[in-house]
């Protein structure tokens, strides 16, 4: 990955939006542009900052506890904090001649945001709240982070591929996604994307239900959603299916999500609506009698964090572009019954969505 070219673009931002220095703060953000892979504990707990400013040399601000991971991941010189961050940036703003200091208002926390205009009020310094300025170069994605995040989608659906295998109608939801947690470990990925999704029966009729200790049993639906990562990019997909026979409730809900799922990808292409995305496929759910549940957006993106942008809302005008990753997930959640949702990642491409997914087995039924 070339760190240095994305701050260089960084870099012409800050200075067109008169920001001298960007403190860089959300983990995504970080590794994205230094290549320093450390997580965030909890909100109130950083592993560190960038120190990016519009000119002169970039910096990684952190603590003794990240120092030897911090120097062998990043490209960048670190700088350790040993009296808290702020009294280190007190000294750094003035090294760098500051006058206006940017930090990424929707990923700190308020009362940190607080700290930081008591700081800049002390230098006299103006406070600019930023937002989205990383996070709209992540959006189109490069060579090789296609290539990566392919390998992260194979990855994925052969775990799946193996998991199914083993499956039994006496495994609990619960020993099914600690089962995906171990594959996913065993086979080398840095950790799992998120939580896994392990839904059987009326539990599906909930997109994000927590995986229970009751058992995934035989002839009802069965929801996995389920991700990896590998070199720090995401895969997310989700599977449904019956251990047994299907009946034909299933095999109607199912072909309509597949359906929709098909009208979704062809959809895809560079210049088009986000919305007319969602529409695409929202409206064969509609037409085949099931509109009203089917209630969230078709999809969203997926790079170093599993959800980003661009999301596939009809709330949205966004445009597609090309080399944006993003997930195509139609869904029918009935109360009572259960749900069935079908997910894959596209790559945008100039006249149509490239499926990255290869396994096509548990889709067509």
């Amino acid at each position: 990955m070339d760190y240095q070219k994305r701050r260089r673009l960084l870099k012409e931002k800050l200075r067109r939006k008169n920001i001298d220095v960007l403190l860089v703060a959300q983990p995504e953000n970080r590794r994205y542009l230094s290549g320093y892979q450390a997580d965030d504990h909890s909100a109130q707990e950083s592993s560190g900052v960038l120190l990016i400013p519009a000119r002169g040399r970039s910096v990684l601000l952190t603590d003794f506890r990240y120092q030897v991971q911090a120097e062998q991941q990043s490209d960048l010189p670190v700088t350790l904090y040993r009296r808290g961050l702020l009294q280190l940036l007190q000294t750094l703003l003035g090294e760098y001649n500051t006058r206006t200091l940017g930090f990424e208002s929707d990923y700190t926390l308020y009362s940190t945001s607080v700290k930081l205009a008591a700081l800049a009020k002390r230098l006299h310094l103006d406070l600019a709240p930023c937002d989205n300025l990383v996070e709209s170069m992540r959006i189109v994605k490069e060579e090789a982070e296609l290539a990566v995040i392919r390998e992260s989608v194979a990855l994925n659906e052969q775990i799946f591929t193996n998991l199914f295998s083993s499956l039994s109608p006496e495994m609990s939801e619960r020993q099914v996604a600690r089962t995906i947690e171990n594959m996913a470990f065993e086979a080398g990925c840095d950790g799992i994307s998120f939580a896994p999704i392990v839904a059987a029966g009326p539990s599906g009729a909930m997109p994000h239900a927590h995986p229970s200790a009751s058992p995934i049993g035989r002839e009802r639906p069965i929801t996995i959603d389920m991700g990896v990562r590998l070199n720090g990019y995401c895969s997310d997909m989700t599977r449904n299916f019956v251990l047994g026979d299907p009946d034909d409730t299933y095999l109607a809900v199912h072909r309509l999500v597949r359906k929709a799922q098909i009208a979704g990808i062809k959809a895809i292409r560079e210049g088009v609506s986000v919305g007319q995305v969602d529409r695409a496929a929202r409206e064969v759910i509609a037409k085949g009698g099931y509109g009203k549940y089917f209630g969230h957006a078709l999809g969203h993106g997926v790079g170093l964090a599993v959800h980003e942008d661009p999301r596939l809302s009809g709330r949205s005008r966004r445009k597609l572009r090309r080399d944006m990753v993003v997930t195509v997930e139609p869904g029918i959640y009935l109360p009572g019954w259960g749900g069935v949702r079908l997910e894959n990642m596209v790559i945008v491409r100039e006249d149509h969505g490239e499926v990255i997914n290869r396994d096509q087995t548990w889709l067509d039924i």
